[in-house]
């Protein structure tokens, strides 16, 4: 049965501003925000304001104090996922970009626009203290005919760079790294407005409870049925290993393609699109269910295996640096997945929302996808705050996942095939082994 797209409608009133905690009233520029947060945003971005904290640049951010520090404001927009790209370059209302959900940028990229260097060579810069109103200030402002420059997007680009890791290395990988490769992304949460507003127990939209019951039902959660034990004192060579992940491969991709069939939403898009949505995710589906709904066999299992594999001298020089950034990247995303501890639900609702992506090109019918992007965003975020009251971080812990899925796929297209046994071999021993010391 296809419903109707009305979940966003009848929720929207009840969701709070991902910025200040008030009362949210859309989807403004990729996150839930207010009306207010939605057009200091526009107004900064299209007028290039460069603000200044007088404080600790870490201002709280609620309905009421908000307008004390535009520079804490601006910050926190962009680390929830405000997108400048979606800002029409005319300055209208109404979005330009339709994509959904925030974009991770890095904190290089946030430094840049909040100190003005992203608008370096711009006439007219405009510098304002903490203020008290959520106007600007005559006088403060350039010609809106200048217009920020965009930035790529996950959804619409594979070659963004995302820098922060080593903020965040400490708690999640504890191991030095090399400063070759500390550009693992950074996971923003927000949290400022969550400890003003206490969760309140509530019930599931029984839309969300309908929905996220198909989804569930589409999938197949048995367990793989590639084999993957091998006798002790077995050593596996690389063309055999090769041949084992050709053998997972296939099988995943397999029950991706029986998974489309059985979609709630299965006659509401052509078989064009469906072909064009998958030949464009495949890789990305099969990466979030090893992550999540195979794990256990994958870091288990195939671990095992790959662990009977040496590989040699010359494999280990000829290692490239893709696979070297593919490996990081991987073994950060595992160990968020793992504390994350993803139920059966957020991963249905991930992967739809992964799969019903309105960038890709030759979609005869985009509009129609955000549209469905948009019902199950919402029904996770329904789901995450309903079942997880206590983890207000969670919702967007788990939509940041996303773009980071998608540039680790897109990246291990460029890593040569023979390098895949040993890249494998890296990524799940390093897993295997911080999961046994947790």
């Amino acid at each position: 049965m296809c419903l109707s797209f009305s979940l966003a409608d009848e929720r929207v009133d009840q969701r709070t501003c991902l910025i200040c905690g008030d009362r949210a009233t859309g989807l403004h520029y990729g996150i839930i925000s207010c009306e207010g947060c939605k057009g200091f945003f526009k107004r900064s971005i299209c007028n290039k304001r460069v603000y200044r904290c007088s404080r600790d640049k870490n201002c709280v951010m609620s309905r009421k104090q908000r307008n004390r520090c535009q520079y804490c404001r601006l910050l926190k927009c962009l680390q929830m996922g405000m997108n400048r790209k979606a800002i029409r370059e005319d300055g209208m209302p109404g979005g330009r970009n339709k994509s959904i959900g925030p974009v991770q940028i890095s904190e290089e990229e946030i430094e840049r626009i909040m100190s003005g260097q992203e608008f370096e060579g711009e006439a007219n810069m405009s510098w304002s203290n903490n203020g008290d109103s959520d106007h600007s200030s005559p006088g403060n402002g350039v010609s809106e005919s200048n217009q920020p420059s965009p930035v790529s997007t996950p959804s619409s680009s594979r070659s963004v760079e995302l820098n922060g890791f080593a903020a965040l290395r400490d708690q999640y990988i504890g191991t030095p790294v090399s400063t070759h490769y500390q550009y693992l992304p950074h996971l923003f949460s927000y949290s400022a407005h969550s400890a003003l507003l206490p969760p309140q127990p509530r019930s599931l939209d029984p839309q969300s409870h309908s929905l996220i019951n198909q989804l569930v039902s589409a999938e197949d959660l048995e367990p793989l049925g590639t084999p993957m034990l091998i006798e002790d004192g077995y050593k596996v060579t690389q063309a055999e290993l090769f041949a084992l992940l050709c053998r997972l491969a296939d099988e995943l991709l397999f029950r991706q393609i029986a998974w489309i069939k059985k979609l709630p939403f299965f006659c509401e898009l052509s078989i064009k699109d469906y072909t064009c949505l998958l030949s464009s995710t495949w890789q990305e589906l099969i990466l979030l269910s090893s992550l999540t709904v195979y794990s256990k066999q994958i870091f288990g299992d195939l671990a095992d295996v790959t662990s009977k594999y040496s590989p040699s001298d010359d494999e280990l020089h000829r290692f490239s640096e893709e696979g070297m950034e593919v490996m990081e990247r991987l073994i950060y995303l595992f160990r968020k997945f793992n504390q994350l501890k993803v139920s059966n639900e957020e991963y249905a609702c991930m992967k739809a929302i992964n799969f019903l992506n309105q960038d890709i090109r030759g979609l005869t019918n985009a509009s129609q996808l955000e549209q469905l992007n948009k019902r199950y965003w919402y029904v996770c975020q329904d789901f995450t705050e309903y079942k997880y009251p206590h983890q207000p971080n969670r919702f967007p812990d788990l939509m940041m996942c996303l773009p980071e899925i998608r540039y680790i796929a897109g990246k291990m297209v460029n890593v040569p095939l023979e390098q895949l046994p040993l890249l494998f071999k890296a990524v799940l021993h390093s897993c295997k082994t911080s999961v046994s010391k947790e």
